[in-house]
């Protein structure tokens, strides 16, 4: 069992271990006490491992309840987030009850957005069921819904009160969400570990769940604790991102996240190869580790396209837009560009 602490604007212990569901209740309690517990799902993860918690939640004296909505990124969004205010208001939640999201990143950024919103904050407790939630999203605080304009527009930091790892929720992953979570973490070892970008060349991330999510969990917590709002250090964290939101907007969130960020992380690093930033091998190396976890090197979209959506991205800033340009394995720098250069860069990185 690994237990990272997080001191933040609220501090909470991540804990990873097997087995946690069944013990989700009695951490909770000893957190909240006896309240209530609205358990927020969607269809796909809820049937799985639903009646789980729901029982652990009512054995340790919580009464819980339930929101369980459509999988999928097209679901986190005003309306379904709308939907879940109302059912807590209308079962007349209050600040003294919580919100636990069981789920992947939709979910808990669903979830915490409505909780950091509901009565102007109510606590929350997230339980990721997939490898990118456990190493990402449910860590740091970001929450969020998804506007017509671009994804994750609307939204609030607001720190969990626990975070519960439970690795026996992997075995259900299929092997999209697998290769999903393993480009997260890849970009943890570009972004800062050499050390764990050669392990994850040496043994498969499936071997060795509880130490990987933990050593990307440490890496979060210290941008975090550094940055918590996201305005300087922590920006590193968008390795992949600048290119990847725009893959996955042109796609209209069709395409997976972890395979986005695998093609925005492999196009950023040939386009600043190409302009000396970094060495060719750089380049080489990460596109061969993605390539060993059959995720997706290239850009399917048009420059142009790409070029076009990213400038709609909350990353950018008036007439520029900030990107993470890798310098070597384990090293990237935050780098402030012109908007009119980014069709340069992309074209550089490979997009037609």
């Amino acid at each position: 069992m690994n237990t990272i602490r997080i001191d933040a604007s609220r501090s909470y212990d991540v804990v990873i271990s097997s087995g946690l569901l069944a013990e989700a209740g009695r951490r909770i309690a000893a957190l909240t006490g006896k309240v209530r517990a609205m358990v927020v799902s969607d269809d796909r993860v809820f049937p799985l491992y639903g009646e789980t918690l729901t029982e652990s939640l009512r054995d340790a004296g919580l009464e819980p309840a339930q929101f369980v909505f459509p999988q999928g990124e097209s679901e986190k969004n005003l309306a379904t987030y709308g939907l879940l205010l109302e059912e807590l208001c209308r079962l007349r939640f209050t600040r003294s009850d919580l919100i636990v999201a069981l789920g992947g990143g939709v979910v808990g950024d669903l979830a915490g957005f409505a909780a950091a919103t509901y009565q102007r904050g109510i606590p929350f407790v997230q339980l990721p069921t997939t490898l990118l939630a456990a190493v990402d999203a449910s860590v740091g605080g970001k929450t969020a819904v998804d506007l017509a304009g671009g994804k994750n527009q609307a939204g609030a930091f607001y720190q969990p009160a626990l975070v519960l790892c439970d690795t026996d929720c992997l075995r259900t992953l299929t092997e999209e969400e697998y290769r999903c979570g393993c480009a997260e973490i890849i970009k943890y070892a570009m972004i800062g570990s050499p050390e764990l970008f050669e392990e994850l060349v040496q043994t498969p991330v499936r071997d060795r769940y509880e130490d990987v999510i933990a050593a990307c969990v440490a890496m979060k917590r210290d941008f975090v604790q550094a940055d918590e709002y996201d305005t300087g250090a922590r920006m590193l964290l968008n390795f992949g991102h600048s290119f990847g939101h725009a893959a996955e907007k042109c796609s209209g969130y069709t395409l997976p996240h972890g395979l986005a960020v695998a093609m925005g992380m492999a196009a950023m690093t040939r386009s600043a190869a190409k302009a000396g930033l970094c060495p060719p091998e750089t380049a080489e190396a990460l596109e061969g580790l993605l390539r060993a976890y059959r995720l997706p090197t290239a850009l399917p979209y048009s420059a142009e396209a790409l070029a076009e959506a990213a400038r709609a991205d909350k990353k950018a800033a008036g007439d520029r837009l900030r990107i993470v340009v890798p310098e070597a394995v384990g090293r990237c720098r935050i780098q402030s560009i012109p908007a009119g250069e980014l069709l340069l860069w992309l074209k550089r990185g490979g997009a037609a």
